[in-house]
């Protein structure tokens, strides 16, 4: 909405609660009421609590503490109805780090996105961050712990995006995406891959059938891929041949056998596994195939906390069912929906630049990478950064773009589109550890 580079005319910029208040009654804010000032205030103030005020010194500490207390006894208009007012009158207020711009008439948003985002799109928010609390507790009732594969999960469903999990044997992957698909209305199946396992056992063959008038046709019976949500567990276990028969439903969401196309219901959800550490029978994925995943998600061993109640779950009586809390109708309109939500430009410039430096014969690329990385992400990374930024945004509440919902899905989105090179395996260095540096590096200068 507004850029963190070459402030436009009219715009502020803020950097404690005294100035915000007084920037906000200046001549950028003018045709707004003192009321939804005061609004603006108590969101953007609201915005430093929960993000923390560990880089404000303690006498600045105290002052947001006061306002934040003064504010939230003044002002009691909600979020939904400040942000319906502020999108009507033309204005608009981006916020990242520590700075707060506000703007009226003239923003960098583009105008195209600013109308998208109605009222029906603003309930829609609302109603989308609800569904994604009760999708958590649902999942809770089996699932301990895990919360960022799961919100990564749900930011791969709504974005429209498949999602490799990678994780030593035990973690749960296959149960959590099984579980996954229960709360959902939507038809799923599992694919186990093995060498053995064909194409056509993937996406289908035709069979030789009798007919009611005495005649032989062939009959396409459609495989496993035919469904809403696909588990592709162990997926390297599969030689490249029979990998490469999801690339198709993967991108396109359609199926060609023997010459006939065969679209696929939407909304298509491909959820695959991984084992890192068994590398005995297995066939590494083509640099395509990973591709074609939105997010790599790494499963983490649980805490001992974790572990005792994992432990209590599993060995009593049988697991709690779960209720389905969505329906394909409701996962298309959330996905459709957040495609709406609107993006500063300054952020689509900062996931740019962040996927030009990984790139090492760019002349963006930092000099301590070229030696470290052999291939870097291609302009996927920059439509999955913008989109699973855009479906973070959304399940958190905010109207629009943070820079940290970039910040948050970097990481998912890059790790397996970096090719290290055996320089950087030498000095025990992963490719998530360079994107980690690469976004510090670009967060910083921004």
């Amino acid at each position: 909405m507004l850029g963190r580079r070459g402030r436009p005319a009219g715009s502020t910029v803020a950097t404690d609660c005294h100035s915000i208040e007084w920037k906000i009654g200046g001549d950028s804010a003018s045709g707004l009421s003192m009321r939804m000032r005061r609004s603006i205030v108590l969101i953007v103030v609201n915005r430093f609590a929960l993000r923390g005020l560990s880089g404000l010194t303690s006498r600045k500490q105290l002052k947001f503490q006061k306002m934040i207390r003064f504010l939230n006894f003044s002002c009691k208009i909600l979020k939904r109805s400040f942000s319906q007012k502020l999108l009507a009158s033309g204005c608009g207020i981006s916020y990242d780090g520590f700075r707060i711009w506000l703007n009226r008439n003239g923003s960098r948003m583009s105008t195209t996105e600013q109308r998208q985002l109605g009222d029906d799109d603003v309930a829609g928010i609302d109603e989308l961050g609800k569904v994604f609390q009760q999708l958590k507790q649902e999942l809770a009732k089996t699932i301990v712990g895990q919360d960022d594969v799961i919100e990564r999960l749900a930011i791969c469903l709504f974005a429209r995006g498949h999602a490799l999990l990678m994780g030593v044997p035990g973690l749960a992957k296959t149960l959590l995406i099984s579980r996954l698909a229960q709360t959902m209305s939507l038809d799923f199946s599992r694919i186990q891959f093995t060498p053995d396992l064909m194409p056509m056992d993937i996406t289908g063959t035709d069979i030789l059938q009798d007919s009611g008038s005495g005649r032989r046709e062939f009959e396409f019976i459609k495989g496993p891929v035919f469904a809403n949500i696909v588990l592709a567990d162990e997926i390297n276990r599969a030689p490249a041949k029979t990998q490469a028969a999801m690339l198709e439903a993967m991108q396109e969401h359609r199926v060609t056998v023997v010459g006939q196309t065969f679209e696929l219901e939407q909304p298509f959800f491909v959820l695959a596994t991984q084992n890192p550490v068994e590398q005995e029978g297995t066939y590494p994925l083509p640099e395509a195939q990973l591709d074609r995943f939105m997010f790599l998600i790494e499963v983490d061993y649980p805490s001992r906390v974790e572990e005792i109640e994992i432990a209590k779950r599993t060995t009593g009586g049988a697991m709690a069912d779960l209720d389905s809390i969505l329906s394909g109708d409701a996962v298309l309109k959330f996905q459709n929906l957040v495609r709406r939500v609107p993006v500063p430009d300054h952020i689509y410039e900062f996931a740019v630049d962040l996927v030009r430096r990984t790139r090492p014969d760019s002349e963006d690329a930092p000099e301590w990478l070229k030696s470290l990385v052999g291939w870097g992400a291609g302009p996927r990374a920059v439509q999955y950064l913008v989109l699973g930024a855009k479906a973070r945004a959304a399940l958190h509440g905010s109207y629009m773009v943070r820079l940290e919902d970039v910040l948050e899905v970097a990481e998912p989105v890059l790790s397996h589109r970096v090719l290290t090179t055996f320089a950087a395996e030498s000095e025990g260095l992963r490719s998530r550890d360079i994107v980690k540096r690469l976004v510090d590096e670009l967060s910083k200068e921004s």
